[in-house]
């Protein structure tokens, strides 16, 4: 394991797990509802030999350039240091952030853009991709699928504002988007159809394992179909579940950030800074991805960016 100093007020000695995979979709930077900080909070708390991207990492339909939170850029910086690492990372764009799909087949480095990943562990095989081509509703339009993003994106600022009130009287949080989905029939159909549709075209291809994102439904569970049994895999989202996939030991387990207390207690520091220039910003991405030498007048970076 690797420990790791955080900045803070307090300097905390982490010590890292570590995952032979570790699965991320479904974080959405750049929109009101994603939990960033809860994202960098995990990541900082594990030592991944493979990252896997999969889907709606950036969330380019509902992208603003008034709305960059330094955590979300701090989460941006923590992956491109697993790049700076030569560790592999996969990114599998989503429909969320389908103008990558252009640049499918992109390598650099240890990053690669991909459509789909097929992984050999061990005995088994798992096929990993995002999932919105068989959405049903992607299939009748992608217009509405962005007024709904939109309004969910509402719905969980409207969320947000009503639990911070309901901790503070003592209630506790609570979902309205969950409990909205579990209330209407055909957000039900529609979820089990396309786990139904995931899982018999995996099992068609002779995979024992499928992992998708999208849904922002959670879960692992073995499914019977007409070509043979398959375990599913979902990795959930980073706007209400806090949740991913890990690979760890010779098997698959779903990672819950609300049952983790040490990733709950990495304390991410935040130091105020001038803005930096449209130039500055470019000159600091390309030294993060070792394009370019650090300057001797560029102060080093310690948010976002493990340096271990």
């Amino acid at each position: 394991m690797e420990s790791d100093k955080e900045s803070g007020k307090e300097a905390k000695t982490i010590i890292k797990r570590e995952v032979d995979v570790v699965i991320l979709s479904d974080l959405h930077l750049g929109t009101y509802g994603c939990n960033a900080e809860r994202v960098l909070q995990y990541l900082k708390t594990i030592k991944p030999k493979m990252v896997v991207l999969n889907g709606d990492i950036i969330d380019v339909w509902q992208f603003s350039k008034r709305y960059w939170p330094a955590e979300h850029m701090m989460v941006v910086k923590q992956l491109i240091g697993y790049i700076t690492k030569e560790i592999p990372v996969y990114y599998i764009p989503g429909n969320h952030d389908d103008m990558l799909r252009r640049f499918v087949g992109f390598r650099m480095g240890s990053l690669e853009i991909t459509n789909k990943l097929s992984l050999k562990l061990g005995d088994t095989r798992t096929w990993i991709f995002h999932g919105d081509v068989f959405d049903v509703v992607m299939e009748k339009g992608k217009w509405l699928a962005k007024l709904g993003a939109v309004g969910y994106g509402m719905l969980i600022v409207l969320n947000n504002i009503m639990n911070f009130f309901s901790v503070r009287m003592g209630y506790g949080k609570f979902s309205f988007a969950k409990k909205i989905k579990a209330s209407v029939k055909s957000a039900v159909k529609s979820v089990n159809n396309f786990e139904d549709t995931v899982c018999s075209i995996a099992a068609e291809n002779k995979y024992e394992y499928v992992a998708v994102g999208h849904i922002h439904q959670p879960e692992i569970r073995r499914v019977i179909t007409r070509h043979g049994p398959i375990t599913y895999l979902n990795s959930g989202d980073w706007i209400e579940s806090l949740t991913a996939l890990e690979y760890v030991d010779a098997r698959w387990s779903l990672y819950r950030f609300s049952e983790d207390p040490v990733a709950q207690s990495v304390v991410i520091g935040k130091k105020k800074k001038s803005k930096p220039s449209s130039r500055e910003q470019h000159e600091k991405l390309m030294v993060d991805l070792n394009v370019i030498p650090r300057p001797d007048n560029m102060p080093d970076d310690e948010d976002g960016m493990d340096t271990e």
